[in-house]
């Protein structure tokens, strides 16, 4: 079994993969894993899209028939564009109930594996010291902070540890965040031209001196 401290950690960090992504890009993601397996729904996917062509082809030749000239051709035409126009609806409202089941599923397990337990471990594990500080190495207004609120005095407290890795992992997030900014916008910077401004006082000077 894993330690109390790395579970502690692993969770902390799942979240702030959450927060930085967002929930609803990762059910994005995670639904293009699902719908490109070899399953039923890939299979329902793959028959809408089959409907969508027989349709956008019947619509552009429906388009393309005139009502007065060719009626009978119109008419069947029309049938035809009315019947798959129903069915296509109705299949993308059956995805669309699917997705939304699976968006829901989805988002229970993602609470299951990390805000469930980011408080449920505090509260079961509150009298668990996760590792001692050294003896007298610090003062015992730190040692009662580091312990709280029911780990033994001179311990670090399950509280305190999840505290400190979420300020490291959010720490850490907005550096590799303030780091990527700069890079991109140096490198938009360096796509920018120069010497725009410069053009123009030069075309003013000279046209100065021509008169």
């Amino acid at each position: 079994m894993p330690s109390l401290l790395v579970v502690i950690f692993a969770i902390e960090l799942a979240v702030q993969i959450i927060n930085n992504f967002g929930a609803a890009a990762i059910n994005s993601v995670l639904w293009r894993i699902y719908t490109s397996l070899p399953t039923q729904l890939s299979k329902d996917y793959a028959q809408q899209r089959k409907l969508q062509a027989e349709y956008l082809a019947c619509r552009k030749e429906l388009n393309g028939t005139s009502s007065q000239d060719q009626f009978a051709k119109w008419a069947k035409l029309r049938r035809k564009h009315d019947t798959l126009l129903e069915q296509l609806e109705k299949k993308k409202k059956s995805l669309e109930a699917t997705k939304a089941g699976f968006d829901r599923n989805v988002t229970g397990v993602r609470w299951a594996l990390t805000r469930g337990p980011q408080w449920f471990l505090p509260f079961w594990y509150a009298k668990e010291p996760m590792f001692w500080l050294p003896h007298g190495w610090f003062p015992y207004y730190v040692e009662w902070f580091l312990s709280f609120p029911r780990a033994p005095m001179g311990s670090v407290s399950i509280v305190a540890w999840q505290s400190a890795c979420t300020g490291v992992l959010t720490l850490l997030a907005d550096t590799v965040g303030a780091i990527v900014g700069l890079v991109v916008g140096s490198k938009q910077k360096q796509g920018v031209p120069v010497g725009a401004g410069g053009n123009g006082v030069g075309g003013r000077a000279g046209e100065k001196k021509t008169l």
